[in-house]
């Protein structure tokens, strides 16, 4: 019988508090969340200063990175190697940030960063997926 694997809300603060503590080395100003395997968010966190619109970018990045299965990054690459109609699939957001959560090949939810370069976001996101995986 399948099993289905699913984030608890203290796998997603174990994320956050590694990818917060990774945004702090960096000295960066971000909002992390984490969503579940269907995008729903189950936990966000805005570090003091951040921008108000990157909670919203943040769940986005998420979003994409779990319901596409594939990093974010994914689509802004073929966005910029000019296939522009990527930008026209139904809430894909198409800024580096989301990282999705794979264990034993299945998703199971996905962390998005957003506040600081995409590349940055990207990298404090992967210290939370890497926070859990390890």
């Amino acid at each position: 019988m399948f099993q289905k694997q699913e984030l608890s809300l203290d796998d997603a603060k174990k994320m956050a508090d590694a990818a917060r503590a990774q945004a702090q080395k960096m000295g960066l100003r971000v909002v992390i969340a984490v969503v579940d395997d269907g995008g729903h968010c189950i936990y966000l966190e805005r570090l003091d200063g951040t921008q108000k619109s990157s909670s919203v970018i943040a769940i986005e990045k998420a979003w994409t990175a779990v319901m596409f299965q594939r990093p974010s990054k994914a689509f802004e690459d073929t966005v910029a190697g000019g296939r522009l109609v990527v930008m026209t699939l139904p809430g894909v957001t198409t800024v580096e940030g989301g990282i999705p959560i794979v264990v034993d090949g299945h998703y199971i939810g996905a962390v998005g960063v957003s506040g600081a370069k995409s590349p940055e976001d990207s990298a404090i996101a992967k210290a939370g997926v890497d926070a859990l995986l390890a």
